[in-house]
């Protein structure tokens, strides 16, 4: 759990320089496709307000439903509906980014503090039973694909550059 733990720690900063690497003039931008994207088919700053959201509005309340109630059935919370809902194309991306590093530190305190018969506690998330323990993964999961999607979008950023 210690490497999950270290993962989830240093996220923000990764996130950050991901995001500051895409260019200010392509953080709205679409693909004309979006096939491939190993992520939800969000922009670059979407990207950025889901994973506050998903930070504070999914785990946040996860990690204590699953520690206050017997087998809890866990919401899932799918991106492109909430970046509609929630009006993320006009978000202001650096206030997210700070909500969401300050929602981190405290994801990492109570991650670091649970004990492993609060690990140990069974809960149904996506339809399949899993753990407090495997909640914490399935968040370290979910870190990836939003660094993986900003890359992508990077990469199709520079396709269509090399294109033109």
């Amino acid at each position: 759990m210690h490497e999950t733990i270290e993962a989830l720690s240093t996220f923000p900063a990764r996130l950050e320089a991901y995001y500051a690497a895409v260019p200010d003039e392509h953080r709205h931008w679409r693909p004309s496709s979006w096939e491939g994207i190993p992520s939800e088919r969000l922009t670059a700053a979407e990207q950025v307000c889901h994973v506050r959201d998903i930070e504070i509005d999914g785990y946040h309340l996860r990690f204590d439903r699953t520690l206050n109630e017997e087998r809890p059935v866990l919401a899932d919370l799918p991106g492109e509906p909430l970046a509609l809902e929630r009006d993320y194309a006009n978000a202001d991306v650096a206030q997210a980014l700070a909500a969401f590093r300050k929602a981190r530190a405290l994801t990492v305190s109570r991650v670091s503090a649970f004990t492993d018969a609060q690990l140990d506690r069974v809960a149904i998330f996506e339809g399949k039973r899993t753990t407090l323990r495997g909640l914490v993964h399935f968040l370290c999961s979910h870190d990836n694909q939003h660094l993986a999607g900003l890359q992508w979008l990077l990469a199709q950023m520079q396709a269509v550059r090399t294109r033109g």
